[in-house]
């Protein structure tokens, strides 16, 4: 298959928030290497939309499937999966449950959901199917739209076109590290992990970066719930100049590829 022929599926990725005692912090995955995509790099939690994601026949709270449809500039139908997507990818990856019994309630322990957790991820069970069998509401309102990045082409594994969220953490959930994906999470604020980035100790993709970086110029979750984000579809450009590889993008200044890309 040519490389400009490789499907752009849709996904969702979800930066977790809290106030810790440095400050802001963000709640970051290690993806196990070897992975097709993004082996090896530091991610937010998130992964391409499911089928069943488009058709969950589930409880909604907060703002209509049209709004987030305006802000994401798509039809609801797509950005109805996108946001079940988002909290679905974000309860397989880290155990945070962005839904509670009512609509104005949310989880306070999600370990008894271990085993819907597993055959959520397994793909044994849709997202909808768990919800409403368990009685939940999802919590649409606990997220907010932040940012569109789309894989640039030249990419020759997969590409997909990522909505990005952001969410704190609800008081009495724990995010962890208990997936088959990750090799390592952690806590860290923006700030402390563009220097581990910068000092060579992860691999952060363009999006990544990005979103730490403007993540940094806040100080507390209150500030970035409240923030108004203009969302546009930025693609990088892939380049090779002088037999290296280049991305070109948006604020890409203090931006630079590792030297075993």
């Amino acid at each position: 298959m040519n490389e400009r022929e490789i499907p752009v599926k849709d996904a969702s990725t979800v930066m977790l928030l809290r106030d810790g005692e440095p400050g802001l912090e963000v709640f970051l995955l290690r993806r196990v290497r070897g992975m097709d995509f993004a082996g090896g790099m530091t991610v937010f939690p998130g992964g391409g939309v499911d089928l069943s994601d488009a058709d969950a026949n589930l409880a909604w709270a907060g703002p209509p499937v049209s709004w987030w449809a305006q802000k994401f500039g798509v039809d609801e139908h797509r950005v109805k999966a996108l946001v079940c997507a988002a909290v679905r990818e974000t309860f397989e990856e880290c155990g945070v449950l962005l839904a509670g019994p009512t609509p104005d309630t949310v989880v306070a322990d999600t370990s008894g959901y271990r085993a819907a957790r597993t055959a959520l991820e397994k793909r044994e069970l849709t997202f909808g199917e768990f919800l409403t069998a368990e009685g939940l509401v999802l919590r649409a309102d606990l997220l907010r739209p932040w940012a569109n990045w789309i894989t640039p082409v030249g990419e020759t594994t997969r590409r997909y076109d990522t909505r990005f969220f952001v969410a704190v953490v609800p008081e009495g959930q724990h995010a962890d590290g208990d997936t088959s994906e990750a090799a390592a999470v952690a806590w860290s604020t923006p700030s402390a992990e563009l220097a581990h980035w910068k000092a060579g100790g992860s691999i952060l993709m363009p999006p990544t970066w990005s979103q730490l970086t403007a993540l940094a110029g806040y100080a507390t979750t209150a500030e970035v719930l409240a923030a108004e984000q203009v969302i546009e579809p930025i693609q990088p450009d892939l380049l090779v100049v002088d037999g290296k590889y280049k991305i070109d993008f948006p604020g890409d200044e203090n931006y630079h590829l590792p030297a075993s890309l």
